[in-house]
């Protein structure tokens, strides 16, 4: 009788500890993940950059030594130079670039709109490193468009020869490869082309889904106000896409900063003149190729504090220009 007496009182008990710990048990999986492979990263990583080391077992603190040899390191200033003028470079002509190609194929007299859609799309699913493999061949040496440079020469030189007139080929261009690989001056334009057609077809999808969820009604009205299409882009286009303009310059920027594998892919490194040389590519060459784990860390909390204030001055801009 006691123990039958027990069993009631049992079950509630156990459904009260079940109803205790599900929320516990449902939210584990995502501490487990955030603490292994984000928290303890990120304190890792700022242990390391007090530390000078010549290996994970090697480790000296040295305080904020790292950090104030960052500040006279004139490669990584560099490398700062370089990411900057990229970032720069690629939202002024990406942004542009994917809001034209939107609206051109928002247009419903565009005739296969979807197949142009999924063509510009399709080049942002292959990834960064089959872009760079591709452009390297594109690029590199004789092949690609120098190759087609040399094969337009000798046609035009045949045409030359066969009618006898040689100002025909002198318009041909010359047979000397372009070092878009290996001469400084190219370099830039080569990581800045191979990017865009990796992401402007990405900033294209944004801006079409922004496009379609403007109220037609507005432009309606403005037409009838007799306003001109630059008028109604200005007044009734560019703030009904606002949001996702903001989205993909703030987007756009942490990528750009964080930009990596595209050129170092193509170029193998980082390039001629270190023209190629990003912030993430300095810390990579410090941290895995060197073994300079401590600065390494340094190197990726300036980033950090670069990030972050370009992004809280963008969102300053982005409120200023709300009031």
């Amino acid at each position: 009788m006691p123990a039958a007496a027990d069993t009631p009182r049992r079950r509630p008990s156990l459904w009260a500890l079940q109803a205790r710990l599900a929320p516990y048990v449902f939210v584990a999986p995502f501490v487990l993940l955030f603490v292994g492979f984000m928290l303890y990263p990120l304190l890792r990583s700022l242990f390391l950059s007090v530390h000078k080391s010549a290996g994970p077992d090697e480790l000296q603190f040295i305080g904020m030594g790292n950090f104030t040899f960052l500040l006279r390191d004139q490669v990584f200033w560099w490398a700062v130079l370089n990411t900057l003028l990229f970032a720069g470079a690629f939202l002024l002509i990406q942004i542009p670039a994917s809001m034209l190609l939107a609206i051109v194929l928002n247009n419903p007299r565009v005739r296969f709109r979807n197949v142009f859609r999924f063509a510009f799309f399709s080049t942002h699913l292959v990834g960064s490193v089959f872009v760079a493999v591709i452009f390297n061949v594109l690029l590199g040496g004789r092949t690609g468009i120098n190759q087609a440079r040399s094969q337009i020469r000798e046609a035009l030189t045949a045409v030359a020869n066969s009618s006898g007139q040689g100002w025909l080929e002198r318009l041909s261009p010359g047979v000397e490869p372009i070092g878009f690989l290996t001469d400084p001056s190219w370099t830039m334009p080569a990581i800045l082309t191979a990017a865009l057609y990796l992401s402007v077809g990405y900033g294209m999808v944004y801006f079409l889904a922004a496009l379609q969820a403007v109220d037609k009604d507005l432009y309606e009205a403005a037409d009838v106000d007799g306003a001109s299409r630059w008028q109604q882009f200005v007044h009734v286009t560019l703030p009904g896409i606002r949001p996702v303009l903001l989205f993909l310059i703030l987007v756009g920027m942490i990528g750009a900063l964080q930009l990596f594998e595209l050129p170092y892919v193509l170029f193998g490194g980082a390039g001629p003149n270190n023209r190629a040389l990003t912030i993430v590519m300095y810390l990579f060459s410090n941290g895995f190729e060197q073994g300079n784990l401590g600065y390494a860390s340094a190197i990726g909390w300036a980033l950090v504090v670069l990030v972050a204030a370009m992004s809280i001055i963008q969102l300053r801009l982005q409120r200023a220009s709300q009031t």
